[in-house]
């Protein structure tokens, strides 16, 4: 495929011709947004038909007779001024007709602009095999005429000029991809042309190295679980891409999440270097989470340019356990008012520390281990004091 550049779903210009019945001049004109035309429509004498009698349409719809100039019996002209652009890249009709409303003749009017600096060049290259670029048509996009866009690429310091094959269409359409046959550690010079029969324009040249633009695939495996009893953290695993595996590089990662009835995900607030396990902890209790994974491969092969994230791993869903004891309404024993003091003052710690525990953050996590362990601790000792004393009372 081209790289040529039209809608999605193109009716064809009919370009109806019946040269023994009537001529239509000029035939398929090029003309810029704005400008005039006259047409004429040129009958043939042997069919004994009137000029006076003819009409003209422009995409199926009648045009007005005060446009019209009969310049003798057998010629009708139609002038049209200030052109808009072409409804259909592919032409808009110009027909003449005879007073039965049959088709005598026509053309087709291409009426547009040249196209502009194509911009925003981009590329990357999914795991150094391949190079795929997007960019954007220059100013506002819309040449109405058909416009074709080629993206040309070349070692820059030796080597031919060479075109990209594989165009996208669509969504995608300002988009080509380059499967195979790259050189590493070298750059490339790239650029986009941009060409149709009002002019051309060429995008400024983007000088990459491949292993500078290098993305992956997401990363597999996700698997997210429960951190023993803690019921606000969970453990999310993966696997780097294999693809990767034979490059000196190092990946970056990155985890988000969401609960199960929004839709609004959180990221979480480190990147974890390169590792494939990750701890995310401040989490509700008894709650639904979705965990996504992507990677950023950087440093490869010594690049000190940064790596392109890759897409997010398909979500993977996982429940953190259920705080039993505000389920079942029940509450630890409060023995005095001064210990019911220090539980709200425990309480407003806790509640720091799991603030400061958020994202994958490995010091924090331990903080906030330690702590857990401490107020269980704490939790068995005043218990075993309460117990201490309720047997005192009994033995006096």
């Amino acid at each position: 495929m081209d790289g040529w550049i039209g809608t999605e779903h193109e009716h064809r210009c009919l370009c109806v011709h019946h040269p023994d019945e009537a001529a239509i001049s000029p035939q398929d004109p090029i003309l810029r947004i704005g400008s005039s035309l006259t047409a004429t429509c040129t009958l043939s004498p042997e069919f004994g038909l009137h000029a006076s009698m003819l009409f003209w349409t422009l995409n199926g719809m009648r045009l007005s007779s005060s446009a019209y100039t009969v310049m003798s019996s057998d010629v009708l002209s139609v002038t049209l001024h200030n052109l808009n652009g072409s409804k259909q890249q592919s032409g808009d009709n110009l027909v003449c007709h005879g007073a039965d409303g049959h088709v005598l003749g026509g053309s087709c009017l291409y009426v547009g602009m040249p196209p502009e600096k194509p911009v925003n060049l981009t590329c990357w290259s999914r795991n150094t095999k391949d190079l795929r670029c997007r960019w954007s048509p220059g100013g506002v996009g819309e040449t109405h005429i058909r416009t074709k866009y080629t993206l040309k690429y070349k070692l820059r310091w030796y080597g031919r000029e060479k075109e990209c094959e594989n165009y996208s269409t669509g969504k995608q359409r300002y988009t080509c991809y380059i499967p195979r046959n790259l050189a590493l550690f070298t750059p490339y010079e790239i650029w986009v042309e941009a060409n149709n029969q009002l002019g051309s324009a060429t995008s400024d040249i983007t000088t990459l190295d491949i292993l500078d633009v290098v993305t992956t695939d997401a990363p597999a495996n996700v698997q997210v679980s429960r951190v023993g009893d803690l019921d606000d953290q969970l453990t999310v695993r993966w696997t780097s891409p294999s693809e990767l595996k034979d490059i000196l590089f190092q990946a970056k990662y990155q985890i988000r999440y969401r609960l199960e009835d929004s839709t609004e995900w959180k990221v979480a607030m480190d990147d974890v270097g390169n590792q494939t396990s990750c701890r995310l902890a401040g989490l509700r209790p008894g709650t639904v989470y979705f965990v996504q994974v992507r990677c950023n491969p950087v440093g490869i092969y010594g690049s000190r340019k940064a790596g392109i994230w890759s897409d997010w791993s398909h979500p993977t869903a996982a429940s953190t356990p259920s705080n039993e004891r505000l389920q079942s309404g029940s509450c630890d024993p409060k023995p005095g008012e001064q210990n019911s003091t220090l539980r709200r003052e425990l309480k407003q710690f806790f509640g720091w520390v799991r603030k400061h525990a958020y994202g994958c953050s490995g010091m924090s996590i331990k903080l906030y281990d330690q702590w857990r362990v401490w107020l269980q601790k704490s939790h068995r000792t005043r218990n075993q004091v309460g117990k201490s004393a309720s047997l005192t009372e009994q033995l006096l």
